[in-house]
């Protein structure tokens, strides 16, 4: 088939029109001729790329359009029917068995313009860092989202404040309640725990607070404040089991492992830490379930059967508290509180608080003004 797009002006179309009528041409023609909305103007205009227009009746597209058809063209009525005529007059062609379709070949898609597509928000740029918890390009700095202006307005607290950039939404106040004890209740425990001691030694040589403040924190491990995500970890892992205190405690006992959260050095079961007691009298206080810390001191009452100083100590307080705000308060899901756990959210709590007590540390023996710190000789064992 022969498809043809003429334009008014000149009369080349009229050659096609006596090839047709003379029978020279016998595929079939599917022809339109554009600017049938000359008519419409009551001047003379021109159109096209080379300024065509119609020199008389005959160059109209109309005239040109209507002799086709008369000599056997397919003519549309419209340049919006010309498609359409195509493949009509194609499909009769391939019924009739005149002609094969040919397979479509998908053009390669052109990518799509980096700027239009950073604009879109479908791609960035590539950075060096990645931030989701604060924003200081704006006006004030923003926490989560939240305007400084709005933080002080609202009478945020601390644990506000770290319920924003650690967890980045804002919690319900007995949440960050909570959150503001676990720092007070945590910040010291004296000069004799090794973060304390190590601070203390540090700051007596004459070192700076941060060097002071580090050596402390450095000591926070499994056996020393460091116990608070493995204890809420093995808690969990053991709830969610339906594993009883028994089943528990004796399954870590063949793994060689001591429960995280139960022990300690100096309290008793008949001489509780007021820490935890503080703690547990506001979990049921104010927490919509505790059944996390329901099952610490279910194991508790286990342990305390094989050894009086098997109480559930600071760390499995906070910690199976801590999975008991999580779980309760109903803006995370199990995922993300599995995840809170293993990236060491708890621990970060202990590190927060202890670091009050490290700096207090620091400053009290640099008020003091007291000298290098030498151990003893008489308080070290010699021996070969």
């Amino acid at each position: 088939m022969m498809v043809v797009l003429g334009e008014l002006g000149g009369r080349d179309e009229y050659s096609l029109v006596e090839a047709l009528k003379q029978g020279k041409i016998n595929k079939p023609v599917v022809a339109w001729v554009s600017g049938t909305c000359a008519r419409l103007f009551k001047s003379e205009v021109q159109f096209g790329h080379a300024g065509a227009k119609s020199g008389g009746e005959m160059e109209s597209a109309q005239a040109k359009n209507e002799a086709l058809r008369e000599a056997g063209a397919i003519v549309p009525t419209s340049f919006e029917a010309f498609e359409g005529a195509i493949k009509e007059t194609f499909e009769k062609l391939v019924e009739q068995g005149k002609t094969t379709p040919v397979k479509e070949i998908q053009p390669p898609q052109i990518p799509e313009d980096l700027n239009v597509a950073i604009k879109s928000g479908k791609v960035r740029a590539p950075t060096h860092i990645i931030s989701t918890i604060s924003d200081d390009r704006g006006e004030e700095p923003c926490y989560a989202g939240v305007p400084m202006s709005s933080i002080v307005e609202q009478g945020y607290g601390v644990g506000d404040v770290i319920s924003l950039l650690w967890f980045k939404r804002s919690l319900p106040r007995y949440c960050t309640q909570f959150i503001e004890i676990c720092i007070m209740l945590c910040a010291d425990h004296g000069p004799c725990v090794s973060g304390a001691h190590n601070t203390i030694v540090t700051a007596r040589a004459g070192k700076d607070l941060v060097s002071s403040l580090v050596s402390g924190l450095l000591t926070i491990g499994p056996r020393f404040g460091g116990a608070i995500d493995d204890a809420a970890r093995y808690f969990k892992d053991a709830y969610d089991k339906g594993l009883s205190p028994y089943e528990f405690v004796e399954s870590m006992k063949k793994k060689g492992i001591r429960v995280p959260g139960i022990g300690h050095r100096i309290k008793r079961g008949d001489n509780r830490d007021k820490r935890v007691e503080l703690l547990q009298l506001y979990g049921r206080t104010n927490f919509p379930s505790v059944k996390y810390m329901e099952y610490a001191v279910e194991v508790e009452t286990y342990t305390l059967s094989k050894a009086n100083n098997l109480v559930l100590n600071v760390d499995g307080a906070i910690g199976s508290l801590f999975l008991d705000l999580l779980a309760g308060s109903g803006m995370f899901s199990k995922p993300e509180i599995d995840e809170i756990v293993e990236i060491g959210y708890l621990n970060g709590l202990f590190v927060l608080a202890r670091s009050i007590g490290l700096i207090g540390h620091t400053f009290d023996q640099k008020r003091l003004k007291q000298p290098l710190y030498r151990h003893p000789w008489e308080d070290v064992l010699y021996t070969k």
